[in-house]
Order: structure tokens, then sequence, then C-alpha cells
């Protein structure tokens, strides 16, 4: 198949899954600057996340396709983003594992939710979740470079509380399931059929 420019997205979206095994593999190894080529592979997969939404935009081929593998695929790269971090820097994790759990469980609230009201996955892209992205991005390469974190530590689960308490009432608010909803407060209107405005940079 003839790679176009509107294959970019996609292929932003699946280098990724690539960026997330290697993260996994150089983990597992134990190979030279760790550290290092962590924070570096987990800044480019998080610039590819930004990317991929806005070149789609502006090549005309952001579809719901495209923001439900842009969801799914986020998710893999935070759980083995995340996960071979915690595996290095086990005791930080044993240390604060209430909160760490309470993400979790969180998450998998939103997930289970969107599953039994919509059958699918949520991509709601909300605008405070891409802030806690953003934070939770500070906090891996805090703990990454530190094996400790503090302040970052504490932003990133505030955000992660909110983001996912917010993503919760969103679904329940929503009478169909769509993408890109802003916020809360952008629910009423799309119940409505009213067309809402969106961050070009943000969200849809």
């Amino acid at each position: 198949m003839l790679i176009t420019r509107k294959h970019i997205p996609f292929l932003l979206i699946y280098s990724r899954i690539l960026i997330a095994m290697a993260i996994g593999l150089i983990t597992y190894l134990g190979v030279q600057n760790q550290a290092i080529l962590i924070v570096i592979l987990m800044s480019v997969g998080l610039v590819t996340d930004i990317f991929d939404g806005i070149i789609a935009r502006k090549l005309n081929v952001s579809s719901r396709k495209l923001r439900i593998w842009d969801s799914n695929v986020d998710q893999f790269f935070w759980l083995i983003v995340i996960g071979s971090i915690f595996y290095a820097n086990f005791d930080f994790v044993k240390e604060n594992l209430l909160w760490i759990g309470s993400i979790v469980v969180l998450e998998s609230l939103c997930y289970l939710l969107s599953f039994l009201k919509f059958k699918k996955t949520i991509a709601t892209h909300s605008i405070l979740a891409k802030a806690w992205t953003l934070s939770l991005l500070g906090f891996l390469i805090d703990l990454t470079l530190h094996s400790t974190s503090h302040v970052a530590f504490i932003i990133c689960i505030a955000l992660g509380i909110i983001s996912r308490v917010e993503i919760l009432f969103i679904i329940l608010k929503l009478n169909n399931w769509t993408t890109d909803v802003p916020s809360i407060f952008s629910v009423s209107k799309l119940n409505s059929g009213t067309l809402i405005k969106k961050n070009k940079l943000f969200n849809g």
C-alpha cells in the first residue's frame, strides 16, 4: 500500500506502540543509561500524541476511528511506560500504593462505566485529561531520574483524580457515546445537538 500524507496521523499513533515496547525492553534488560533513554522515548511518545491529532485535522482526515485508535494506543503506551518505570522503582510504588491505586481504580471505573452504558471504550480527550497526561509525564521523568518524586507526584495524583472524576460524570451525563468532549460543561450542549467550541491544540 502506498503511504501518503493522509497516513501520517495513524503512523504517529502506531509509533507509540513501538516506543512503549522499546521502553519495556530497555527496562527489562537494564541497559546502560536506561533512565535517559526512557525519558527521551517518553517525550517522543508524548510529541507523537500531540501531533497526530493536529496533523489529522490539518489534513482533514480526523475521524472517530482515528480518535478511538488514539485513545486505545494511549492506554497501551502509558500502561507499558508506567509499568516499566514502576518496576524499576518498586520501593516508591510500595510507599505510595494507596494513591497510585486510587488512580487505577478510577481509571478502571471510567472504562467499565463506558462499556456498560455505550458498549464502547472512552475517547473523551478532555482538556483536564490532557493536562493530567502532561503532569504524568513530569512525574514519571522525575521518578525515572531521581528514583523518587514529591511535588510532581502530588500534582499528578491531584489532576489524575479530578480528571477521572470528570470523565465519570461526562459518561453518566452523555446521552450518546461521542469523542472529543472538552469538559463536563460541554455535555448539555452535545446532548441537545448544539455545536461546541473545541480547542484546536488539545481537543477535536
